[in-house]
């Protein structure tokens, strides 16, 4: 089963375009703040332009409550690299090979020195924090480096476990996909001064948006194509992490078969994936988490009645659509 390319839908990020550019060239930029010897590593890691929602979200976020600035720049590129950071350091514990069709940098140059690049990316980022006025912009930066950091090692906690609730898991993703999202379209709109209920409402939104993204990856490594996703597909199962579509299909699972994954993992064997899919249909299950992941767009699309009418709300509201629509074609593979 292969996910049909996203081709038909298209990303609304045409409004920022030329903001995105700038972003662009400031990410790349980034390398020339290291060592000579370091800069190679970094603008490596940097120049594979990704589809820098991160940066989109905060930019959006600014032109629909007053305006964006070179603060919604500088905001942009430190999540970018928080994101980059997390990137990197994910590889190297999924043993993936490519990333947007390039070798990882674990591929390159192996595991010890990738995590320090990984390492190098955050320092720089939370640097590049302290320039902010705001201080609580500063910390909330820093509060979603942690949570990203700090899903990584939960999810790395709970891998193999049979035990693990949707809940579990939904805390999870909050924490190591969704929360810089959050950041992303919260601080991009307190960068302008907006009220209170304004930023919280525009944080819910990214909270939500992300979560769903996070879904939609989790399905996609299932049904997807790795040619057109451009990375390493398949590896989730293989290394024992129980994604939403997984947790749903164990949740159909019988006492017999629940309890022969159970030896295989006290034995320390890998995933036995034949055994998971004798359970229930794939098909059965990601249609259930595409539509969790559906109602849940819905949620976050109500957040955004706070917005008045402009092209930059319109853009937020396609976002949710365009993901919509890529979670049908993983429910359609």
């Amino acid at each position: 089963m292969n996910a049909p390319s996203p081709s038909a839908p298209v990303f609304p990020f045409e409004l920022i375009r030329a903001d995105l550019e700038v972003v662009e060239a400031a990410i790349r930029d980034q390398a020339r703040a290291f060592d000579p010897a370091v800069e190679g590593y970094v603008a490596y890691v940097c120049q594979a332009s990704g589809k820098r929602i991160r940066p989109a979200l905060a930019l959006m976020a600014g032109g629909a409550t007053g305006g964006k600035t070179e603060e919604h720049t500088r905001l942009s590129v430190i999540l970018e690299m928080v994101h980059i950071a997390s990137l990197v350091h994910d590889d190297i514990m999924d043993g993936a090979a490519t990333r947007r069709g390039l070798p990882t940098a674990a591929a390159k140059w192996g595991s010890a020195l990738s995590v320090l690049l990984g390492d190098a990316l955050f320092a720089r980022a939370l640097e590049l924090a302290t320039e902010f006025d705001d201080t609580h912009v500063c910390r909330s930066i820093a509060r979603a480096s942690r949570d990203v950091c700090s899903g990584e090692i939960l999810q790395t906690q709970r891998r193999f476990d049979l035990n693990l609730s949707v809940p579990d898991y939904l805390r999870m993703i909050e924490m190591k996909t969704a929360a810089l999202f959050a950041a992303a379209s919260g601080l991009g709109a307190r960068l302008n001064g907006v009220p209170e209920g304004v930023e919280k409402a525009l944080f819910s939104y990214g909270m939500k948006l992300g979560t769903v993204y996070q879904i939609y990856d989790d399905c996609l490594d299932l049904v997807g194509d790795e040619a057109k996703a451009g990375k390493t597909l398949r590896t989730d199962l293989a290394k024992g992490k129980l994604t939403l579509p997984v947790l749903f299909l164990l949740m159909e699972a019988t006492d017999a078969q629940k309890q022969k994954l159970n030896k295989m993992l006290l034995k320390g064997e890998p995933m036995d994936t034949g055994i998971l899919a004798g359970i229930a249909d794939y098909e059965g299950a990601i249609e259930k988490a595409v539509r969790y992941a559906q109602d849940m767009l819905a949620e976050a699309r109500a957040e955004l009645v706070c917005l008045a009418a402009s092209p930059y709300k319109a853009a937020f509201e396609q976002i949710a659509d365009y993901l919509h629509d890529l979670l049908g074609q993983c429910r359609a593979a």
